[in-house]
């Protein structure tokens, strides 16, 4: 790498980006690596602090920061997510549709052990819209040994794709509104308003609603009449407390599904449960439901949506970024809540 003064530099090739920043208005790429410097550019350079610029010589067996970025971002991601033409050596990773995105996060940790390269992401689980932007990557020098790219290569096939995008499932939702109180119309039914908006929103059609009591047999009776439908998935509200009289989890094992938990570290949505019937899970969801606008239902309901898997291990885990902070402004997913 050769350093010359900008006004020798005429006629030269830039061999990398140059970064332009009017602080509070503009960043990005001022100069494009590959532009030919010309006399009426030299004050410009000066303007953004280049008094000198630095001529790179490509050493044997390395590559530039861009071709870099490009073989990165091929071996990470899957078919459902593409990227971007480098800019300022970065290469950005977007959604190729709606859906739930993967990280493999064991994956991920040993490519960015490699050294001088970074592969930055959101965080595993979070839903994300077609062309949203996920990840990034890039080198840290301006170039870098070819056999460093081999080695992320090599862990990359056998890590998985790095970076995947599960997409949503366009669903048939059963419904189970609990509670003697709304079946005898001594309250309102809110069911539609707090949740079957919610529902019919991600695409989902609500194919049934039904009322029952605070008993256990018609609550049973309720899971296989939805199950008997053809429900992708089941949606129970209220019922769920230590009242001894709250006998939703009850019904919900007489009608003979396998609990996977009862109980989640999250708040709003600690009286939660989570069970299956053959393939078809149930959601119990206490009445927060019906106060708090973003609860535990939308940090399970992406995953439903995407047809991932749930442990218990895994609510169990949900405590970490568990709580939500019930901000003035609700920028749901763009907070720590269930991150």
């Amino acid at each position: 790498m050769r350093r010359i003064k900008i006004e020798d530099a005429v006629g030269m090739v830039l061999a990398h980006d140059i970064t332009r920043i009017v602080p509070g208005k503009f960043k990005g790429v001022g100069f494009k690596k590959g532009h030919v410097i010309r006399e009426e550019d030299i004050q410009s350079f000066l303007e953004l602090g280049k008094q000198h610029l630095y001529v790179f010589d490509l050493p044997p067996n390395h590559i530039h920061e861009d071709d870099a970025a490009i073989r990165i971002a091929k071996a990470i991601c899957s078919d459902a997510v593409e990227w971007t033409k480098p800019s300022e050596g970065k290469s950005s990773i977007t959604s190729k549709q709606d859906g739930l995105l993967k990280i493999n996060t064991a994956g991920l940790l040993k490519i960015n052990n490699i050294g001088e390269i970074i592969v930055s992401t959101l965080r595993n689980n979070n839903p994300c819209k077609k062309n949203q932007v996920v990840a990034a990557t890039r080198i840290i020098p301006l170039s870098i040994p070819d056999q460093q790219i081999g080695i992320l290569e090599k862990y990359a096939m056998e890590n998985d794709p790095i970076i995947n995008i599960l997409p949503f499932r366009k669903l048939s939702v059963g419904a189970i509104v609990t509670g003697t109180e709304i079946y005898k119309e001594i309250i309102t039914d809110e069911f539609d308003r707090y949740m079957g908006n919610k529902i019919r929103k991600s695409g989902c059609e609500l194919k049934k609603k039904i009322l029952v009591p605070d008993d256990t047999g018609q609550i049973a009776w309720a899971v296989n009449e939805l199950i008997g439908l053809g429900c992708d998935l089941i949606i129970t509200t209220g019922g769920l407390s230590v009242d001894p009289d709250d006998v939703t989890k009850s019904g919900i094992m007489q009608a003979g599904a396998k609990l996977i938990k009862y109980g989640a570290p999250v708040l709003p949505g600690a009286m939660f449960l989570y069970a299956v019937l053959g393939e078809t899970p149930i959601l119990g969801l206490s009445a927060c439901v019906y106060y708090h606008p973003i609860t535990i239902f939308d940090i399970i309901f992406p995953r439903i949506l995407a047809g991932d898997k749930i442990t218990a291990d895994e609510i169990a885990g949900m405590g970490h970024g568990g709580l939500c902070m019930n901000c003035a402004e609700c920028r749901f997913p763009v907070c720590s809540f269930g991150r």
